[in-house]
């Protein structure tokens, strides 16, 4: 029986795409290349600065170029973090569902501490949940499955007690790792891989409040 439900942030409780867009246009703009479309960049959010460099400027982490445009591009995102972001449509919806029935819950993401606490504290978040576990906060992010444990041990639950939400095939990854269910946020950003339903998570939902359902079916 699921206890706990941990979180992705980006793509899956925030569409944070229109801000991590943005960094990446100003420094087109600083290059003399035109924006490019955020819905174009969408799939790629999940990825951070490398989705979001190799999209927009054509170079990868292997460019010796790669990590001056990461520390740019992560300077220009604190400068302007929540210009557009918000929370997807259901999910306050949900957070509140899952309150009200007695779910604790935590945010997991791969974003560092710089930008997740600073962010999660704009979204309205950070009063509400006892647990946010950063990029940086365990030695190693997802696919491994330490931030999720890490996660669990804070909030007291057994991972077996936990299930994981997250709309990329990594979030899957790390939460069979660390024995969580695995439920994939369909309506996130599922990048250009595999299709999710291959990810061989336990469920899909194509809604956030989709969440509460399959909880209550499950108890």
């Amino acid at each position: 029986m699921i206890h706990t439900v941990l979180f992705d942030l980006d793509g899956t409780l925030a569409d944070t795409a229109p801000d991590l867009g943005g960094a990446l246009n100003r420094m087109r703009a600083r290059r003399g290349l035109g924006p490019m479309p955020i819905e174009v960049l969408r799939t790629h959010a999940s990825s951070g600065a490398r989705g979001m460099i190799g999209a927009g400027l054509g170079v990868t982490p292997a460019d010796p170029a790669f990590p001056g445009l990461r520390d740019e591009f992560l300077d220009e995102y604190e400068a302007d973090l929540m210009r557009d972001s918000v929370l997807f449509p259901g999910v306050a919806e949900l957070l509140d569902g899952l309150e009200a029935a007695g779910y604790r819950w935590g945010v997991v993401t791969n974003k560092v501490e710089r930008f997740t606490i600073p962010l999660v504290k704009l979204l309205g978040l950070s009063p509400r949940s006892p647990c946010i576990v950063a990029g940086d906060t365990t030695p190693h992010p997802k696919p491994h499955p330490a931030p999720l444990i890490e996660a669990a041990r804070r909030l007291s639950a057994e991972c077996e007690a936990c299930a994981y939400v997250g709309d990329d095939l990594r979030d899957v990854q790390a939460a069979r790792a660390a024995g969580m269910g695995a439920v994939v946020a369909g309506y996130g950003y599922l990048g250009e891989g595999e299709p999710p339903e291959r990810w061989g998570a336990d469920h899909l939902i194509t809604h956030p409040e989709a969440l509460l359902e399959l909880l209550a079916a499950m108890r």
